[in-house]
């Protein structure tokens, strides 16, 4: 495995290996959701192709200066899952690598990131769609995999990859869970005790509102309040938002029609945690 820093080292290490080029972007903390998505790299990279992983806590995306201080870095860890995980690239920049001080272009989608985490934080998703525009030149990649739990970062960058004409093909991947049904998130370790126990009411709330909807319910605001009354029940849960919106466009939804998607952003003191249930009329 070729662990580089530089950005021309990226383009001289992909440059030695062979074709195709999957790349897998990451911020490092790596753990079993992270590993899924390199193991779905290397199926389809094949024993000829190149698994690339990129290692870096972006600091664009970031709304809030002690989330990004808080951000776990066990880089020596991660590079060890890389290596078993029979990734052949690693590249893990500091800042400088990857920014100009004086830098003056930013990528910006209008549409998709407006609700959601995107209302919640300003300014991230001009910072995901920047970093990962850049990833994906620097890597040459063909195609990128991504997990499907970050689902709104996912819809804005498929929508950059189509208004921008970007030559790569994204694979998402589907959640991975703990036992308990919370989601597998690098910001996990971040919690105590009392809110690890306390988070599966994320997944439960719903699940909760999925149940009420395959028994009927097709109104937006039962369902909304049934995974509400979940997440309200916990003392240590403080909701960021709870919204239903459509699969593909990500607006709000008035009647449940088509696809959608009823996902919640929850706070644990400082840790902000995200997940989804999609809703198939």
């Amino acid at each position: 495995m070729t662990v580089v820093t530089q950005t021309d080292e990226l383009r001289a290490a992909v440059a030695g290996h062979g074709l195709p080029r999957v790349l897998v972007p990451t911020m490092g903390a790596l753990h079993a959701g992270h590993l899924a998505l390199v193991h779905r790299a290397r199926e389809l990279a094949g024993p000829a192709g190149t698994v690339v992983v990129s290692i870096f806590v972006n600091p664009i995306q970031f709304d809030r200066e002690t989330d990004l201080a808080a951000y776990p870095r066990p880089l020596e860890a991660d590079l060890t899952a890389c290596r078993e995980a029979g990734v052949d690239v690693v590249f893990a920049p500091d800042v400088a690598a990857m920014y100009d001080a004086d830098r003056s272009v930013t990528v910006t989608e209008s549409l998709l990131s407006r609700g959601l985490c995107g209302a919640a934080r300003p300014g991230h998703f001009d910072g995901v769609c920047t970093v990962v525009l850049k990833l994906f030149l620097l890597s040459g990649c063909e195609t990128a995999v991504f997990g499907d739990k970050d689902f709104q970062q996912l819809a804005v960058i498929r929508r950059m990859v189509r208004d921008l004409n970007v030559p790569v093909t994204l694979i998402g991947h589907p959640t991975v869970r703990e036992a308990d049904g919370l989601a597998l998130s690098s910001r996990n370790v971040r919690l105590n005790a009392a809110q690890r126990a306390d988070a599966p009411r994320l997944r439960q709330a719903l699940v909760a509102a999925r149940t009420a909807f395959h028994a009927g319910s097709r109104t937006p605001s039962e369902l909304l309040e049934t995974a509400r009354a979940g997440i309200a029940a916990s003392a240590l849960a403080r909701l960021d938002y709870l919204a239903l919106v459509d699969a593909e466009s990500l607006q709000t939804v008035a009647r449940l029609e088509r696809p959608a998607l009823l996902a919640t952003a929850v706070f644990y003191g400082e840790v902000r945690l995200i997940d989804h249930i999609r809703l198939d009329p």
